[in-house]
């Protein structure tokens, strides 16, 4: 069986750095899936669309290539707002389904960062982590990647798309966002990204010792 690294968690966690550095320390591809809902949404967007039609969303969903994870309009603020509104439609989740599942089932294994990747995408995976913070501390990291990145937005904006995301993430229907029953809570909040990395890097040592690797 493949070695999935499941990594769940809200927004700005700290869950995307540290699902990338565990990739590159375990030579294993990674797949950011919330950058599948951002890809979708700005598709939505593009075309003029309603992110709250599921049959459209749908439908740009099933037809969504990995090229387009590329583009760097799906890491904004808004592409971010479209992913959390398009990702509640349990259609749009069902077409990206059967891509997410082919990826963790790559050999020797692979690193998978979401929301749901413990408890709907690899509900089998080795090691699993679930990593958080306070809403506060997670503002502050997004606020601060984005001012980065050229955009000028209110650090208070910021906090109240946070509240937002996780509502919304936290009680759609389908799919989610929840800590598997057999994933290990790393909450990151009073961790530097280094003491963050160090603490997911025992977590799935245990695992692959577990499973003698």
């Amino acid at each position: 069986m493949a070695f999935v690294i499941a990594v769940d968690g809200p927004a700005a966690s700290g869950k995307g750095t540290i699902a990338g550095r565990l990739a590159a320390l375990y030579g294993y591809p990674l797949l950011d899936t919330g950058l599948l809902y951002r890809a979708v949404g700005v598709a939505i967007l593009d075309g003029a669309g309603d992110l709250d039609d599921p049959i459209a969303a749908e439908a740009v969903a099933r037809s969504l290539e990995l090229s387009a994870l590329d583009r760097a309009e799906v890491r904004t603020r808004a592409a971010g707002e479209a992913a959390s509104r398009c990702a509640v439609h349990p259609g749009v989740r069902a077409a990206l389904l059967d891509l997410q599942q082919s990826f963790a089932a790559r050999e020797p294994g692979s690193v998978i960062d979401g929301r749901d990747i413990g408890t709907v995408i690899a509900p089998h995976a080795p090691a699993k982590l679930y990593v958080t913070a306070r809403p506060e501390v997670r503002a502050e990291r997004r606020w601060k990647q984005l001012v980065g990145q050229g955009e000028d937005v209110a650090f208070e904006d910021i906090l109240a798309d946070i509240h937002k995301r996780d509502a919304r993430d936290g009680g759609r229907k389908d799919a989610p966002m929840t800590q598997a029953a057999d994933a290990v809570l790393l909450d990151t909040s009073e961790m530097t990204i280094e003491q963050a990395f160090d603490a997911a890097r025992r977590i799935v040592e245990d695992a692959r010792a577990r499973h003698r690797l």
